[in-house]
C-alpha cells in the first residue's frame, strides 16, 4: 500500500496494490498497518456507508462539528467519481482551499479525510458506489454543509456534466455564509483531536 499526504494537512492518498488473473482481480483498498504508517493512529471505525449515485450527481460538501468529528476513508467499490476534499477548518494555513482524486476501479486509490475536512464528490458513471469507513456514527445535529457550486470554493466539478444536487446541498450556505453563522470547525479544535487520537495510539502499543 503506497500513500502520500496531499496539499491539505491531514488528507491522505493510499493507492493498494491490485492482483489481477484470469477470474478477475483482488484488491484490499483499506489496510491498519498502512494507516497507521500513514497518521499516527488507528481508524477508530463506527459506522460504515455504501452510497449508488447515478453519473452527474453531487453529493456534498458535508462535514461534522469538532469535537468529536467524523474522521471518512473513501473508496469508489462500483464506477467511478471524483472526490474533493475542502479544507473548512477555520484558522487552518490551507482553509478554504481544495484537493481532488479520481476514486475508480482500476487504480482502487481511497482518500482518508481527518475530523473537521469537508467531503463532495460527484459521479462520473451512472450506478458508482462509494464506500466510506466512518469513525463515528452518524448525528444529524452535528451535521452540516457548504453549497458545492459556492463559486468562491470553485471546485473542479466537469464542464460537460450538469450538476444534479439534493435539496439539502441546494439550500446549503456558501463558505463565507457558514463562517459568518460560526458553524465550521475551528482549525485548533481540530488539531487537539488528532492529538488525542495520536496520544491513545502510542498508549495503546506501550
Amino acid at each position: 500500500m503506497q500513500f502520500r499526504e496531499l496539499a491539505i494537512p491531514g488528507v491522505i492518498e493510499f493507492t493498494p496494490r491490485v492482483f489481477p488473473d484470469a477470474r478477475g482481480q483482488f484488491v484490499a483498498p483499506f489496510e491498519q498497518s498502512s494507516f497507521v504508517d500513514a497518521t499516527g493512529h488507528q481508524l477508530q471505525l463506527a459506522q460504515s456507508n455504501h452510497s449508488t449515485t447515478r453519473r452527474g450527481v453531487i453529493r456534498g460538501v458535508h462535514f461534522s462539528d469538532v469535537p468529536t468529528g467524523q474522521a471518512k476513508y473513501v473508496h469508489c467499490s462500483r464506477g467511478a467519481l471524483l472526490d474533493v476534499a475542502i479544507d473548512v477548518r477555520v484558522g487552518s494555513p490551507t482553509f478554504g482551499r481544495w484537493v481532488s482524486v479520481l476514486l475508480d476501479t482500476d487504480a482502487h486509490r481511497a482518500l482518508y479525510l481527518p475530523e473537521g475536512i469537508g467531503h463532495a464528490f460527484i459521479a462520473l458513471a451512472d450506478d458508482t458506489v462509494m464506500t466510506y469507513l466512518c469513525s463515528t456514527g452518524y448525528a444529524p445535529t452535528a451535521e452540516h454543509t457548504v453549497h458545492p457550486l459556492d463559486a468562491t470554493l470553485g471546485l473542479p466539478w466537469p464542464a460537460d456534466i450538469d450538476p444534479l444536487l439534493s435539496d439539502k446541498d441546494r439550500a446549503a450556505p456558501t463558505l463565507a455564509e457558514a463562517t459568518d453563522a460560526t458553524i465550521l470547525p475551528r482549525w485548533s479544535d481540530c488539531q487537539l483531536r488528532y492529538t488525542e487520537l495520536r496520544a491513545a495510539a502510542t498508549h495503546s502499543a506501550g
